[in-house]
């Protein structure tokens, strides 16, 4: 199998393209390209390695977004691809600042975890939990809506992988004692 990072050279270089791109514009790219990066990756077997973000407000919400280009109709948790050399947490909290405007305090490696895609590519998730501070605002190009959320009361459209990514956190919370 082949392993690659979600952020090389390449994606780099495209995004720094990208972010000079009208927000419109960027939003119709990323619909266009990413079933075809998935199709892509599949194809080639590759193994993406990336972090999630489970950003928790002062209060206990969990911090939730929706894609303006993939799986748009559910709520997610922010997340994206590593950069060579970085570790987790200041992949979570880069993330969190590009796509949210908050900022990731206290980040703490939580798991790994393998997912095998549909499509045939695998994710190598490191997920990161927080405490976030700031307003969460979308960032108008990759997320379109943001929203806190009580853990124990997720919104309905909430997707599968976040139910998970807070019981590996409720797993690992609870072995800290």
């Amino acid at each position: 199998m082949t392993r690659r990072r979600a952020a090389g050279f390449g994606a780099r270089f495209a995004d720094r393209v990208v972010a000079r791109l009208p927000a419109g514009w960027h939003r119709a790219l990323l619909r266009t390209v990413q079933p075809w990066r998935l199709w892509l990756w599949g194809v080639l077997r590759q193994e993406v390695e990336g972090i999630m973000v489970l950003g928790f407000a002062d209060d206990g919400r969990l911090l939730l977004v929706r894609h303006s280009y993939h799986l748009a109709e559910h709520w997610l948790v922010p997340g994206g691809g590593r950069l060579p050399g970085e570790d987790a947490p200041a992949a979570a909290s880069r993330e969190m600042a590009e796509e949210t405007g908050c900022t990731l305090h206290d980040a703490r490696t939580v798991a790994q975890l393998l997912r095998t895609m549909p499509g045939g590519w695998t994710n190598r998730i490191t997920l990161v939990a927080g405490r976030i501070t700031g307003t969460p605002r979308a960032d108008g190009r990759e997320i379109s809506a943001v929203t806190l959320a009580p853990p124990d009361a997720l919104p309905a459209a909430t997707h599968e992988a976040v139910h998970a990514y807070l019981a590996r956190w409720r797993e690992w919370a609870g072995s800290k004692g």
